[in-house]
């Protein structure tokens, strides 16, 4: 067999090999792969090999571990990369309609598992009167939801550093479908606490996977929009649960149906994306053409970059276990913008207990009404998406191709602007709460708040991504570890807070918290560039 033919043929490294890090000044973040929450790039995982030490390297030092690796790859005939830039295989190179075919999928999967976080928030005091304990013990089955999307990917990051993007995807997905059958038949209340807890690690599956998914084939430009599509999703679900779920738990149908309901759509979207959504990890895909080839040629010498991964026990425990924290307190950018999103994912999950006082109790709606203010928040979530999207395509093109590279503060203006009208939203409906005032304008404020927290969130974690590049995969987890405890964390003293202070004082206090981190996201603006070149984890501005 000729085995410089066979590697030719396939796009090999002797005749003008092309391959991923070739392009590596094009991409967002070149390096480890983003596997937490959301938005990563898997094709460039496979550049960390043989225990490279990039933390403490300057950029000189990293563009030459980079030249290294390619001068050893153009030597290597046994290497499979891609066959060219217009590698049909490639996902970079999928048509268009079924790149944003995929994207409505996968955000339909998203969407499930949020509106499984906050739907069981309407069982509360049914669940609390037929199983005698307080509304606060109840809150648990939200709380231990949301903290179950902390967990999770420390789970699915290496999961899909091994095994791709869909295996891992659509297990987890699996099973966090499964876990809504012992909530809905449980007996006790103790059932229903853990089977929540993992169906949130399961869950957190989707979270985890999509957004490294999505940047596997989507360019920055349209990764920026496709990843608006994303986060919308991502807020949409835990904004619909109480309005569906009110209204289940009401009807006939009871409130074991928020489960059933919730494993329907699961299996329904789940069987739907695992029809038509491929494998999309650049490095797994040509892992499996390696060993097509193997079994083809009868060489076993031909490998891809994968092959040559070793996924150690120590490497698990020093990347995904304890870099993240490193990072979270000698970091100032990732602790900073991690608070500020912690607060605000914290206070979207505290009002799904604060609604219902605001509009139930005060305002005497029925249960079923009373969720239906959160259409407000709705609409401002898709309008934060439509603006970030708008500004995405156009001054930040613009800025991407003035400068041929992504410059991470160029993220910031949208997240500026959402760090002023989330504080407005938050005073507006504070005192408009007053039972005497019309509801008119309290439900407006939602527009506000929906709008403010969907721009710092979304383009704050573009922020850490852009920054952090070789390590955002940590930044990322760290990040989600602690905004997911303060997801968890807020709703349970969420009675304690508003009927102790009332709306009006009780939002306020929110509201100031949330001027406080006001500055954050102007100061990186300002001295972002300055503050990465201190870092030992971001490459030079």
């Amino acid at each position: 067999m000729d085995t410089g033919r066979t590697s030719k043929e396939h796009g090999n490294v002797n005749e003008g090999k092309w391959n991923d890090s070739d392009s590596i000044d094009t991409e967002p973040f070149p390096g480890q792969g983003i596997d937490g929450e959301v938005l990563g790039s898997s094709q460039t995982t496979t550049l960390a090999k043989d225990d490279v030490d990039v933390e403490a390297q300057g950029e000189k030092e990293k563009e030459d571990a980079l030249r290294l690796e390619r001068e050893k790859e153009e030597h290597d005939p046994n290497l499979i990369t891609w066959d060219g830039p217009d590698d049909p295989d490639n996902p970079m190179n999928w048509d268009t309609k079924k790149k944003w075919f995929i994207t409505v999928i996968l955000g339909l999967m998203t969407f499930v598992v949020t509106f499984a976080s906050s739907v069981f928030s309407t069982a509360t005091i049914v669940v609390a009167e037929l199983y005698g304990v307080s509304e606060e013990v109840a809150v648990l089955g939200t709380s231990l939801f949301v903290l179950g999307f902390g967990v999770g990917p420390l789970i699915w990051g290496p999961g899909s550093e091994l095994f791709g993007r869909k295996v891992p995807l659509f297990f987890g997905y699996a099973c966090f479908a499964i876990f809504q059958i012992p909530v809905a038949v449980a007996q006790n209340l103790q059932t229903i606490m853990v089977c929540r807890f993992f169906g949130g690690v399961f869950a957190s599956a989707p979270l985890a996977i999509i957004g490294g998914a999505l940047a596997d084939f989507f360019g920055p430009v349209d990764r920026g929009v496709a990843v608006c599509v994303f986060a919308a999703a991502t807020f949409i679900g835990p904004i619909a649960g109480p309005i569906g779920g009110n209204f289940i738990t009401q009807s006939y149908l009871g409130w074991r149906w928020t489960a059933w309901i919730t494993m329907i759509l699961a299996a329904g979207f789940g069987m739907l994306g695992l029809i038509f959504v491929p494998e999309s990890s650049h490095p797994k895909i040509l892992q499996q053409r390696a060993a097509r080839l193997r079994f083809e040629t009868k060489n076993w010498a031909i490998h891809s970059k994968a092959d040559e991964i070793k996924l150690t026990p120590h490497t698990i425990l020093q990347t995904y276990l304890l870099r993240p924290f490193i990072m979270l307190f000698q970091e100032p950018i990732l602790l900073l913008i991690t608070l500020y999103m912690a607060l605000i994912y914290g206070i979207l999950y505290l009002f799904f207990e604060a609604y219902p006082i605001s509009f139930q109790q005060s305002r005497g709606w029925a249960p079923g009404l009373s969720a239906l203010p959160f259409i407000g928040i709705l609409i401002g979530v898709l309008l934060g998406a439509g603006t970030i999207s708008w500004v995405t395509k156009t001054r930040f093109a613009r800025k991407l191709e003035k400068h041929g590279k992504v410059i991470p503060e160029e993220r910031l203006p949208p997240m500026i602007l959402g760090s002023f009208i989330l504080p407005i939203g938050l005073f507006w409906f504070a005192w408009t709460s007053n039972p005497n005032i019309t509801w008119v304008p309290q439900v407006i404020s939602g527009i506000f708040i929906g709008w403010g927290i969907l721009m710092i969130f979304l383009q704050g974690l573009n922020y850490i991504i852009d920054v952090y590049m070789w390590h955002a995969n940590s930044a990322i987890a760290a990040n989600t570890f602690l905004r997911s405890f303060a997801g968890g964390g807020f709703p349970l003293f969420a009675q304690y807070m508003f009927n102790g202070l009332g709306v009006a004082w009780a939002t306020s206090v929110l509201g100031f918290a949330c001027v406080v981190m006001m500055p954050a996201p102007v100061l990186f603006f300002i001295y972002g560039a300055r503050v990465r070149k201190m870092s030992k984890f971001s490459p030079s501005a």
